[in-house]
């Protein structure tokens, strides 16, 4: 009986591909790959459809975490990016080469993925699919089972360990190809089609890009942060994050470092900020200002506000009075807005 190691998303395309294999008698390793890039607010919730998705399947699953090795590519992507921050056929590259490694160790025969030709613009072109198989250094090794009969045969079809007559000849961005699939297959239920990666989103990338600029060196607990509350650029060395909900300041509250400040209004409902950086006098309170503007105190002339170092206790907290900053501020410290003026200002 031949094995496969197969990339397990969680998504429709993923659980097709294994399924297609494991009715062909292939015995299959699922393998999911987590990042502080996935869309999930934590790693339990990003590994859950895809813990979902291998029980309905019946194969095992591992997980592996990428996201140091992956920030090093969102640094400097050999391929380029997309439209937004998302450096896609070195990710993709990345992933094969890391599964590759799987393959090896378990003692499978090839790898498969749920990749359908033409149904991303920049890692699902022909050329695009290519480019991962050799920087992984898999050539033929590699088994898209949804595509299949559009492309080169595999090793594992020239070898007989499948069927290619049996495998699918999908491309391009209309789902009802799979959807008629996965009722053939009896698949489901299964997750609405989605981007799972926040690099493709314009506002996180954004907020990515200000990272890199400011924090060359920014490490994955960095990346963390910005999936989180608004983010507004007081200067160069200095942001603040303001939490959206009382989720938000939870979550805010426990990826304080010990030299960051968190700030709210002393007097009224609101919520919770993030002050990171050696900030000024100015700076505290004009972040002070930007936190009162999301508060019962928005309208108020101006409220005190409480500043304390994270870790210590809400009671050591500094009282500093300030006005709720207006919209014209707000607008202008807005870390998606400055993003935006760059690249219009650099024609892009």
């Amino acid at each position: 009986m031949a094995k496969a190691v197969a990339l397990l998303s969680g998504g429709l395309d993923s659980m097709l591909a294994i399924r297609l294999l494991v009715g062909q008698g292939v015995a299959v390793e699922a393998l999911h790959f987590v990042s502080v890039f996935d869309c999930g607010a934590t790693d339990a919730e990003n590994c859950a459809s895809s813990q979902r998705a291998a029980a309905q399947l019946g194969v095992p699953l591992r997980f592996e975490e990428i996201s140091a090795e992956l920030l090093e590519i969102v640094k400097n992507p050999k391929h380029g990016r997309g439209s937004n921050m998302n450096p896609c056929i070195d990710c993709h590259a990345m992933m094969v080469r890391r599964a590759a490694r799987v393959m090896r160790s378990v003692g499978a025969d090839f790898l498969c993925t749920g990749e359908v030709l033409g149904e991303r613009p920049m890692s699902q072109r022909r050329d695009a699919l290519g480019i991962v198989e050799r920087d992984a250094g898999v050539e033929g090794l590699l088994l898209r089972p949804l595509c299949a009969q559009l492309l080169e045969p595999t090793i594992p079809e020239q070898k007989g360990w499948v069927d290619r007559a049996k495998l699918q000849r999908i491309s391009g961005r209309c789902r009802k190809p799979q959807f008629e699939l996965a009722k053939a297959l009896n698949i489901g239920p299964f997750p609405t089609p989605a981007g799972g990666c926040l690099l493709t989103d314009p506002g996180f990338s954004a907020r990515m890009r200000d990272l890199l600029k400011y924090q060359p060196d920014c490490t994955p607990d960095d990346v963390r942060l910005l999936k989180v509350g608004r983010h507004f650029r007081l200067s160069p060395a200095v942001r603040v994050v303001v939490g959206r909900n009382e989720g938000e300041n939870h979550v805010l509250e426990a990826l304080a470092r010990a030299d960051d400040l968190l700030i709210e209004a002393a007097q009224h409902s609101g919520p919770l900020a993030l002050l990171r950086g050696s900030a000024s006098e100015a700076e505290l309170v004009q972040a002070a200002s930007v936190t009162l503007r999301y508060g019962k105190a928005a309208k108020l002339p101006s409220a005190p506000v409480r500043a304390w170092k994270s870790g210590a206790p809400r009671e050591e907290a500094r009282l500093i009075e300030a006005q709720p900053a207006s919209e014209e501020i707000l607008d202008r410290l807005r870390i998606a807005a400055l993003e935006g003026k760059r690249r219009r200002d650099a024609g892009e």
